[in-house]
């Protein structure tokens, strides 16, 4: 008389896995090997990453300052936030804008000037788009994180918010 083989698809943890099994036999054939290890061993594994992870960032953050001073060009889109009912741009022309900005600016422009030709922001040519000093965390965090990565005088890339499309200066 013949055996008859078959296998089966077992849920184990997170994947399935194709285990083999004989009618009337007790027992699996299988092996350590279709699984990876097991979660004796990936899950201590993934703790020490998720941890080590975290200290790497709470060290990154106690290296920067609590409070800079900055100040932004903010070029705006049909779709940002608050945006002013004159900004009927699209997304895609105003980062084009935005390039254009930054261009002119790592060619030597005065800021004054960019930010009086390309900045949205209401009040921002009056003031050089000064926004002061401030603490990490007290703007959008895309924001917050690419202004207190700079350093005094460094000008960021274009930084895209709810708002639109920022170039920020640290000032202090």
């Amino acid at each position: 008389m013949a055996a008859q083989f078959g296998r089966v698809l077992v849920y184990v943890g997170c994947a399935f896995a194709s285990v083999a099994f004989c009618p009337g036999c007790t027992t699996l054939a299988t092996g350590p090997d279709w699984v990876g290890g097991g979660l004796d061993d990936i899950a201590p594994r993934r703790a020490a990453e998720r941890e080590a992870a975290e200290e790497r960032e709470r060290q990154r953050l106690a290296r920067l300052p609590t409070k800079i001073g900055a100040r932004h060009i903010l070029v705006m889109h049909e779709k940002s936030a608050q945006k002013p009912e004159s900004v009927t741009r699209t997304r895609a022309e105003a980062r084009k804008k935005a390039d254009d900005c930054l261009r002119a600016l790592r060619s030597g422009a005065a800021w004054e000037s960019v930010v009086g030709e390309c900045s949205d922001e209401p009040g921002a040519g009056e003031r050089g788009g000064d926004l002061g000093v401030f603490e990490r965390g007290a703007m959008v965090k895309t924001f917050s994180e690419a202004a207190f990565e700079l350093k005094v005088k460094e000008i960021s890339e274009i930084v895209e918010t709810p708002y639109g499309f920022h170039i920020i200066q640290r000032t202090e």
